[in-house]
């Protein structure tokens, strides 16, 4: 039997009027024949579900193998029976958010195109009554802030975006998906107000509000420049939005609930096992500043955090987790990954991300610094210093880049040290910086990862 055939035979099993969405009863007319964009929708969704759960199978095998609730599935019937009785709330989960965001793009088809044929400056506000020294000069912040939304047209909202940060004397990095929008950039206070006014005042993000912007003290001089484009994604985490998508994340809560629940884990020591507390960024960030009793991956990259995941699900069994990152944008994707494997008893994130959690609690359970991506490395809300010199030991939470050339490997090295000329990453990278290039026009390019890399795990197995 044909794959679309198998898939249409147990499909016809689910009935597909008891799972239709509330949001279809909103207006009909917008749809010429609901019921068979619904059903139509449901049936590319449960494809795509049981595509996530495919694993490669042992070098002598050529047919495909499904693995889902830790049961691994010989044939494409028993996976597609399995999806059909285990997760029909989840495939109706899914069905109803991308009918949502069809709805969505209905709706807003009109407004969208009047965006499109408008001339980019009308989204561009007047600064006619400011001189160029008020957005280039005075005290300066930097803004991070992302969105999950849908953008019919990421090239248009680029160019715009390029527009509106040059205009307004902007750097940073600006990151454009058809999912949405995520962006750090830095300015006088004057030039990033405008940047928020125009940002809400903008049809496709009206659903953000003042608080979604994170500020801390910085300015242009934070980024070397302006780099705004368009991508699969708004954070890099390698997984297709359409198949993990941001809608299946975890519980949001605010900086108050999750200090609650910190402190509830804290308070109980081992006797509340049955919770993980979670950084799911990269352990350079982790090293120099995290809550307490958390389990930070051994990872270097947001990239590996589905391969952690798959390695440790053991770990995540039965357990209630609470997530965190810097800003909330990782946790959305992280925790609905996480959710995916439906091993987790529950899984909650922390709404805003250490940012928000440290301007109402700078001497809360997060202690020493919260690492950002531009010149500042880090910034500080607390006096900790939980990290030390990776050469003599002495507390020590200053990066700096690897003083060998082509390695962009960051090394903490106190000042003592760097004086002696222990300025690179790693031994490795410290032998070569004894032997003199070969030739000033060396082309080669600056490495993400060195050669020490190779010592450490590239996915570790955690254990609690």
């Amino acid at each position: 039997m044909e794959t679309d055939e198998l898939a249409e035979s147990v499909l016809t099993h689910i009935d597909v009027e008891s799972f239709t969405p509330e949001i279809l009863k909103q207006d009909k007319s917008e749809f010429s024949t609901t019921r068979k964009c619904y059903s139509n929708f449901k049936k590319r969704t449960f494809a795509i579900f049981v595509a996530s759960k495919r694993v490669p199978g042992p070098p002598t095998e050529t047919s495909p193998l499904w693995l889902c609730c830790d049961e691994m599935f010989l044939n494409s019937l028993s996976i597609h029976k399995h999806v059909s009785n285990m997760h029909a709330n989840e495939i109706e989960q899914l069905t109803t958010a991308a009918l949502d965001l069809m709805l969505s793009q209905s709706q807003g088809e009109k407004e969208m195109d009047e965006v499109k044929f408008k001339d980019l400056s009308s989204w561009i506000p007047d600064t006619s009554h400011l001189l160029e020294e008020e957005l280039s000069n005075g005290p300066g912040e930097v803004l991070l802030y992302y969105c999950y939304c849908q953008i019919q047209d990421p090239q248009l909202i680029c160019s715009w975006q390029r527009e509106l940060c040059s205009k307004l004397h902007l750097t940073g990095k600006v990151r454009v998906a058809t999912e949405g929008i995520n962006g750090t950039v830095g300015g006088t206070k004057r030039a990033t107000s405008l940047y928020i006014t125009a940002m809400l005042s903008h049809p496709i993000f009206k659903v953000m509000q003042v608080e979604d912007f994170k500020t801390s003290d910085g300015g242009v001089e934070c980024f070397p420049e302006l780099k705004v484009g368009v991508y699969k994604e708004i954070v890099p985490m390698g997984v297709d939005p359409d198949i993990i998508s941001y809608k299946l994340a975890g519980t949001h809560l605010d900086p108050e609930e999750f200090h609650k629940e910190v402190q509830s884990l804290l308070e109980d020591g081992s006797s509340k096992n049955d919770t993980i507390l979670l950084d799911c960024r990269n352990f350079y960030e982790s090293k120099i500043g995290q809550f307490k009793n958390c389990l930070a991956p051994d990872i270097r990259k947001f990239s590996y955090f589905p391969d952690y995941v798959d390695q440790n699900l053991d770990l995540f069994r039965n357990k209630k987790v609470l997530m965190y990152c810097t800003g909330g944008i990782r946790c959305e994707r992280g925790s609905a990954y996480l959710r995916s494997k439906n091993v987790c008893k529950e899984v909650y994130q922390l709404k805003g991300g250490i940012h928000k959690y440290l301007e109402q609690f700078p001497e809360g359970f997060y202690r020493g610094k919260l690492f950002v991506f531009d010149e500042r490395h880090a910034i500080s809300f607390n006096s900790d210093i939980i990290s030390d010199c990776r050469y003599c030991g002495a507390p020590w939470d200053k990066y700096k880049l690897c003083s060998t050339d082509f390695c962009c490997q960051l090394v903490l090295s106190c000042s003592s040290c760097r004086q002696k000329g222990l300025t690179a990453c790693c031994p490795v990278c410290q032998a070569k910086e004894q032997v003199p290039s070969h030739s000033p026009s060396d082309e080669r390019t600056k490495r993400e990862e060195c050669e020490c890399t190779d010592s450490r795990p590239r996915i570790p197995k955690d254990m609690l």
